[in-house]
C-alpha cells in the first residue's frame, strides 16, 4: 500500500487530509488553515485555487504565472491575529521559504460570503 503524500503545508497530516480537500472545494475554517493551504497551492502550482481564495477587490485581473523551477522548501507561521470561526478578519505572519530564500509576510485575511479569503501582504525583511 503506497503511503500518503505528506501535505506541503508542514503539518503531520496527509496532503488529501489537509490542504487537498480545501483545494478541492471544501472552506478553510481559518486564517491560517487559508495561508497553509495558498502555500501548499503554490507548491502544487494551484493558480486557480490561489485566485479562487484571492479577496475579489484585490485579486489579480490577469492569470497567474506561476515559476514551475520554483523550489518551495517550508513554512513556518510565527503569528496569528483573529481569522479564527468567531473573526470577520485575521492576520497571519510566516516565512515561506525556497531554494535560495525565504519570504518574510503578514498576510491579511477577511470573510467574504462567509469564507475566509487573502486580502493582501506586507512583506517584513
Amino acid at each position: 500500500m503506497p503511503r500518503p503524500t505528506p501535505c506541503p503545508c508542514g503539518l503531520p497530516t496527509p496532503y488529501d487530509n489537509c490542504c487537498g480537500r480545501y483545494h478541492s472545494g471544501t472552506a478553510a475554517p481559518t486564517a491560517e488553515a487559508l495561508m497553509r493551504s495558498r502555500y501548499s497551492a503554490f507548491v502544487r502550482l494551484d493558480a486557480p485555487y490561489l485566485l479562487r481564495t484571492w479577496h475579489p477587490r484585490t485579486r489579480p485581473a490577469e492569470p497567474l504565472d506561476l515559476d514551475p523551477g520554483m523550489r518551495w522548501t517550508g513554512l513556518e507561521i510565527l503569528e496569528t491575529g483573529g481569522g479564527s470561526a468567531f473573526h470577520q478578519a485575521g492576520t497571519v505572519t510566516f516565512r515561506a521559504s525556497y531554494k535560495g530564500g525565504a519570504i518574510h509576510e503578514r498576510s491579511r485575511f477577511e470573510r467574504v460570503d462567509g469564507a475566509w479569503v487573502y486580502l493582501d501582504g506586507e512583506f517584513l525583511d
